[in-house]
């Protein structure tokens, strides 16, 4: 009996997400809540309530969904490039990122265009991070950085900022934020190599 329940948890639990990511592609992240996804779902308000007690909830799971399956698609293409280049490495995973988005409008809508309430956690952040960091390093014999974990975080951060801005900015994410976001995160990957010889 457990196991039925629980099968049927995960269900409405898709059921609620696909739910929201409709609602994302149909009439924008801002009209996600329990009663529109109760209605469109037609499961009960009470159902929706026992795994979400607000809309930030389901859009937090969903946010979290969209930078695992990021994280994802950097560890399937490890080890793709063979290249000294850090310019080349950063591009490609850059690319790898942007094509994630290009392919998925709800994603682009969620994370890049929408001002995030709520934002995307650390832990989320930490998976995308690792996830280019191992795709790097699988490309490419970078130096011992202190705090290494830290500086692949931070280029995450970087590549979404960049981005979010232009999906805001130009009203969807275009060439100009690939570009822009493989300059800034290759300038702030020098930085470190030139600190990392210094030291």
């Amino acid at each position: 009996m457990s196991i039925a329940k629980q099968k049927r948890s995960k269900f409405r639990i898709e059921k609620i997400l696909d739910t929201a990511e409709s609602i994302i592609e149909n009439s924008g992240v801002e009209n996600i809540s329990i009663a529109k996804i109760s209605e469109i779902s037609g499961l009960k308000r009470t159902s929706t309530y026992k795994f979400f007690q607000n809309p930030n909830q389901i859009k937090k799971l969903l946010i979290e969904k969209y930078i695992n399956e990021i994280a994802a698609e950097l560890d399937n293409k490890n080890g793709d490039i063979y290249t000294n280049e850090p310019s080349v490495v950063v591009l490609k995973c850059t690319n790898i990122i942007y094509e994630y988005f290009l392919t998925n409008n709800q994603a682009q809508e969620l994370i890049l265009k929408n001002t995030l309430n709520p934002s995307i956690d650390k832990s989320s952040i930490h998976v995308l991070g690792k996830s280019i960091q191992t795709y790097v390093d699988s490309n490419i014999k970078m130096p011992a950085f202190f705090n290494k974990d830290g500086v692949f975080r931070v280029l995450a951060q970087i590549i979404l900022s960049v981005f979010s801005l232009n999906a805001k900015e130009d009203g969807a994410l275009n060439e100009v934020g690939k570009i822009e976001a493989h300059r800034a995160g290759h300038a702030y990957i020098l930085n470190w190599i030139e600190q990392s010889k210094e030291n």
